[in-house]
């Protein structure tokens, strides 16, 4: 029998607890295991939060599941969902986010989040959005399974600007190097068509705006768009995506995996979410002015 999602909380505080020891024991082979675990009880949660809130066979999963085959351009058109009711900012954020699997602006996640969702996701409302949940995460530590936090600068490990991400994604994912923008871009550019072509294949044509979200990623990747086309070819975007992420992908791995390495020797939690504070803010913790 699957596991409640209060059990699945439960399990999710302890194991949260488990690794702060094991992170402050500095045993290595604990802290990998406990991941693990916290890697699989997050996405069995994420699952039964998806059968507890969406029971109809119209929305649209918070983690979309595996890649189904390309959906054919020609596919019919669909351009309006119904909606569920008001869902919270911060699920909005957390759904749009999982989507494009990749830190985003707050401009892109409310397009994002529009496109396929179809309800209102206000961008000027993200702005407090960040420090909201790092109250919540100062107060609370890790009692909720996902918080929207920063992405990181690989050099001094301060929040990356107007950049959000998500808690349960790795500091490497969280970390943006001199080439992680354009990775980024790339990772959303292949979320978004994946998700076209899992709506099209389960016989629920993306919208419109989904169609012109990923026209507006084809247009700069090179070999993606086809101009003779109607619209853009999930796949050939896919392709094309990947195979461009392949020029920098070892580079960029290497940077953010280095500058993750630092963030977990030098960083508490929270600042390994949140970021570590600017000096400006430093000077005016320590004094109560700036110098």
């Amino acid at each position: 029998m699957a596991a409640s999602l209060e059990e699945l909380e439960q399990r999710l505080s302890h194991l949260r607890t488990e690794l702060r020891g094991a992170v402050r024991a500095r045993d290595k082979a604990e802290t990998a295991r406990i991941r693990r675990a916290l890697r699989e009880a997050e996405a069995a949660w994420e699952h039964a939060l998806e059968t507890e809130e969406e029971p109809d066979s119209e929305a649209l999963p918070a983690e979309p599941p595996a890649p189904q085959a390309s959906a054919t351009t020609g596919a019919p058109r669909r351009t309006e969902r119904p909606t569920h009711g008001s869902i919270p900012i911060r699920e909005q954020v957390h759904q749009a986010l999982t989507l494009l699997g990749a830190p985003a602006a707050p401009k892109l996640i409310s397009s994002t989040y529009q496109a396929f969702f179809t309800e209102s996701l206000v961008a000027t409302k993200l702005a407090s959005l960040r420090r909201d949940e790092e109250r919540s995460f100062t107060a609370q530590g890790y009692a909720r399974p996902y918080y929207i936090c920063a992405a990181l600068t690989h050099d001094r490990l301060v929040p990356a600007r107007g950049l959000l991400a998500l808690s349960t994604w790795p500091v490497e994912r969280r970390i943006l190097g001199p080439l992680s923008p354009r990775t980024d871009f790339l990772t959303h550019a292949v979320g978004t068509a994946e998700q076209i072509q899992r709506l099209t294949t389960a016989g629920h044509p993306a919208p419109d705006a989904a169609w012109r979200l990923l026209h507006r990623f084809a247009l700069t990747i090179p070999g993606a768009y086809d101009a003779a086309a109607l619209e853009p070819d999930p796949a050939r975007v896919i392709t094309a995506a990947h195979a461009e992420a392949a020029v920098h992908q070892q580079e960029d791995d290497q940077q953010r995996q280095a500058a993750a390495q630092r963030a977990r020797t030098q960083l508490a939690d929270a600042q390994q979410l949140f970021g570590a504070a600017p000096m400006r803010d430093a000077l005016r913790d320590a004094s109560g002015t700036l110098s």
